[in-house]
């Protein structure tokens, strides 16, 4: 959403009055507008002092003054529609408009106030007439900005911004909001380039500095994306979403470690927990054991999403005879997906616009027992809510691969193999489940057939491929991608998504520094969800990221008959891929250190035989293994949280 820049507009001096149109009423007195023009003077200052109830009746005064005045209407307008008459206010910018048809302040007022009131075509029709009338008009090109990219017409909007800074080139809020329409219209460089643009004319900007680590983050570029982020928090240190988005992206850096992470993580878990303090009673109602558990996941990500694709299979095999789901859906993106997610719940509660406390009370309220986390550090979380406690069993799951930092979150879901209790337990609030098998439930998008010949049967050499996100792509990472292409002359390699030039241009720096030609390397573009799947048809081995490793990606490129090179390192997020290889019986292909994956890749994509083989079987691998046994997986989850709930009896016995 676009930042609102001006909430009223008046010109800066009384126009000479033109004469009032051929249909308005003939005014009943003559017309004092030199004394409605001192009225409108002192409201402007009585409003500008915060007086608005006195402002408005200055206003009314000199209406009576000067009936045929539209400075005097306009200003009335204003002041009825900052108090929420929107009919009064409506009436007083029609009276405007009566007595000068193109008068662009009344215009643009008038569209303002149809634009909140959810009539873009309105508002848009007289921001045309304001700026016939005005062409030079920053605020109206900016409102005309916003009310396009409503309509969802980004590329307009972009062109009214720019027309707005040619007027206004050192008007910080305009840069920001046209670093937000470039950002998405997925022109990630020219959108770093414009919110630059506003913290040089605007100063430091906690919202804009938080915008362009954003950005930066979009480029691909942790370590950067830091930098501004840590101004925003010294700036706004009470903003914890900033601090959220720090966590965040302290999951993408090399150097950091464990130790430091779970640190970072308790801070902000014990500030959150001062600030949310625990509201309800701590004793489960109706403590039976075996009774039909309530169960609720909150997440900001029920749409197209990764965390989707994996809870959709649960709530579609819970067993309603043990569990009935309700769903607390905090997530500004809504789609057709989310609508998937309604059907599959037997209540959905829509919590947009529900404070922390709100989404508390209407929990405990439904009377939850076991209340699962889906977000954890990452956009639209409500671990503000959880910090009240209002369930008796608290867990974390799927969303956020680490530890929330809270202790009031009991549990969180894992598997052996990603957070080993000896290696993770240390760097956890909650107390670690396993769940029977694996952490992942997969279910591809689409069902894609796989390729059956592997690239290299046709190439005579192996192709590469790296599908995870670029803000997972380190420095670190390439330059070990491109030791292992330097030893094997002829590889190439292909990477998906990667927005940003000056991101492909890292890529391809880094790889020139271990021998390897840019030529060497292919980008492919960002497709559509129905292509996705196909693009692995064009590799023979994908590279898995470090230090946070892959899970959708890693298990989208096994389904599809493509071995995953991975290793493992001291956080959760850098054993995700390492778990879903060794469940399937391909330890070999995860390095046991970083040290050690340059070696480990050469070894296994110089067997052309063995990745053949693989291209041929992936597939029926994973469908008999209980990655893809949607019931079987639901099944250990139910008998998880049925243990959760017994230890929580227990403890309250």
């Amino acid at each position: 959403m676009l930042k609102n820049l001006f909430n009223k507009l008046r010109p800066a001096t009384s126009p000479t009055a033109p004469a009032p149109a051929p249909d308005a009423p003939a005014p009943q007195v003559r017309d004092d507008v030199p004394a409605a023009d001192a009225l409108i003077d002192d409201g402007n200052a009585r409003e500008d002092a915060g007086d608005a109830a006195a402002a408005e009746a200055l206003y009314r005064a000199a209406v009576a003054k000067a009936p045929g005045h539209a400075r005097a209407h306009l200003n009335l307008g204003i002041a009825l529609a900052a108090r929420g008459d929107v009919a009064g206010a409506a009436a007083a910018y029609e009276r405007v408009l009566a007595i000068d048809p193109r008068h662009p302040f009344g215009h643009y007022n008038f569209a303002r106030l149809a634009f909140l009131g959810g009539d873009p075509a309105r508002a848009e029709a007289l921001l045309r007439t304001a700026l016939e009338a005005r062409p030079e008009f920053p605020q109206a090109l900016v409102l005309q900005a916003s009310v396009l990219d409503a309509q969802g017409r980004t590329a307009p909007a972009i062109e009214a911004l720019e027309a707005a800074l040619r007027l206004q080139p050192d008007n910080p809020g305009i840069w920001l909001n046209q670093a937000l329409l470039l950002m998405k219209a997925r022109r990630i460089d020219d959108a770093e380039a414009a919110a630059r643009a506003a913290l040089r004319v605007g100063g430091p900007d906690p919202e804009v500095l938080a915008l362009l680590s954003r950005l930066l983050s979009e480029h691909g570029f942790a370590d950067e994306a830091l930098v501004p982020l840590r101004e925003a928090i010294a700036l706004r240190p009470d903003a914890r979403v900033h601090r959220a988005n720090e966590l965040l992206l302290l999951n993408m850096v090399d150097d950091l470690s464990a130790e430091e992470m779970f640190r970072r993580h308790v801070a902000l878990g014990r500030e959150l927990e001062a600030a949310f303090p625990v509201r309800f009673p701590d004793a489960p109602r109706a403590p039976d054991p075996q009774r039909r558990l309530r169960v609720g996941y909150v997440s900001g990500d029920l749409h197209v999403h990764p965390v989707t694709n994996f809870i959709l299979p649960v709530l579609e095999h819970h067993d309603r005879a043990q569990v009935e789901v309700v769903a607390y859906s905090s997530g500004s993106t809504i789609d057709h997906v989310t609508d998937w997610v309604r059907e599959r719940c037997d209540r959905w509660v829509d919590a947009r616009g529900l404070t922390d406390d709100q989404l508390a009370d209407a929990i405990h309220a439904d009377g939850i027992d076991v209340l699962v986390d889906l977000s954890g550090h990452t956009k639209d979380a409500r671990l503000a809510t959880f910090c009240q406690r209002p369930a008796p069993v608290q867990v974390s799951w799927l969303g956020y691969l680490n530890t929330t930092g809270l202790t009031r979150i009991d549990w969180r879901l894992c598997d052996a193999r990603t957070d080993p209790i000896a290696v993770s337990q240390p760097f956890h609030t909650e107390r670690l489940a396993h769940l029977p098998d694996s952490q992942w439930c997969y279910r591809p998008f689409l069902p894609t057939p796989v390729s059956p010949e592997a690239p290299l049967e046709r190439n005579g050499f192996v192709t590469f491929g790296s599908f995870n996100s670029a803000l997972k792509i380190t420095s670190p990472a390439v330059r070990r991608w491109g030791r292992v292409m330097a030893r094997l002359p002829g590889s190439r390699l292909r990477v998906a998504d990667i927005k940003s030039e000056r991101k492909r241009a890292a890529i391809r720096a880094d790889l020139e520094r271990e021998g390897v030609a840019a030529d060497r390397v292919a980008f492919v573009p960002r497709v559509d969800v129905d292509k996705y799947l196909e693009l692995f048809s064009a590799v023979d081995v994908a590279f898995d990221t470090f230090p946070y490793g892959g899970g959708t990606t890693t298990l989208d490129a096994l389904w599809m008959g493509v071995p995953v090179l991975a290793t493992t390192g001291a956080t959760p997020v850098s054993r995700s891929a390492a778990s879903i290889l060794q469940l399937l019986g391909l330890g070999d292909w995860v390095a046991p250190s970083v040290e050690a994956f340059v070696d480990v890749a050469v070894a296994r994509a110089s067997d052309a035989a063995a990745i053949v083989a693989l291209r041929r079987s992936l597939r029926e691998r994973m469908q008999a293994s209980p990655l893809t046994d949607e019931v079987r997986f639901t099944r250990g989850l139910e008998g998880v949280y049925r243990q959760m709930w017994r230890t929580r009896l227990a403890r309250a016995g």
